[in-house]
């Protein structure tokens, strides 16, 4: 007969299977139509005021979210609790190389200086803290590569073109790999601006 230590052990691996099980079924069960409802019930806002962005990727966004739950809401609690009017320019550490934010207050640019590009090891979070800019934003496939992925630098070049929104300080956008981005474009009226971007780790899902 198995010791009480020994079936103890193997009920608690058990419950950890099943466990490990579900969150991964969980993981796996998202398509657009429930990453959208998921995005729109906003209980990963944890209080945060400010709209999502809708060209945002809603499905890669949920499995992202629920694959590095815990980096996530750092990051949001970031931006909720930080006084981002007064955080001087600077890099500011959130979870040590998993998230991290970066702010800047520099003028911004004309459209044929800026450029597109996209990242593979983070996702951009972009926020304007003061001011307006425009932003370019395209699927991966549909875009040329320019210069070749730089690890280094975590970041390819392209052409191509897109959608182009007005970001403002009341919403943030999210850029994930496949998402080809383009910031930083010049809106008359708004020679400076303050931005943040919070550089978040893609998790493999």
């Amino acid at each position: 007969m198995k010791s009480k230590f020994q079936i103890t052990k193997c009920l608690t691996l058990l419950i950890a299977i099943i466990a490990f099980g579900k969150i991964s079924h969980a993981q796996e069960a998202f398509t657009s139509k429930t990453a959208h409802k998921w995005v729109k019930e906003g209980a990963w806002k944890n209080g945060l005021k400010l709209n999502l962005h809708p060209s945002t990727n809603n499905l890669e966004f949920a499995k992202q979210y629920q694959a590095n739950k815990a980096v996530w809401d750092k990051a949001f609690t970031f931006l909720k609790e930080q006084d981002l009017e007064k955080l001087a320019p600077g890099k500011y550490v959130i979870d040590g190389d998993n998230a991290y934010a970066m702010i800047t207050e520099t003028p911004s640019k004309e459209f044929e200086q800026s450029g597109w590009e996209s990242h593979k090891n983070y996702i951009d979070l972009q926020y304007l803290i003061r001011g307006e800019e425009k932003i370019g934003v395209t699927p991966i496939e549909n875009a040329t590569v320019t210069s070749p992925y730089d690890a280094a630098k975590d970041g390819a070049k392209y052409s191509g073109d897109g959608k182009y929104y007005i970001a403002t300080p009341k919403e943030f956008f999210l850029f994930f790999p496949t998402d080809v981005h383009r910031p930083n474009i010049k809106v008359d009226g708004y020679d400076v601006v303050k931005k943040l971007v919070i550089k978040i780790r893609v998790a493999a899902n």
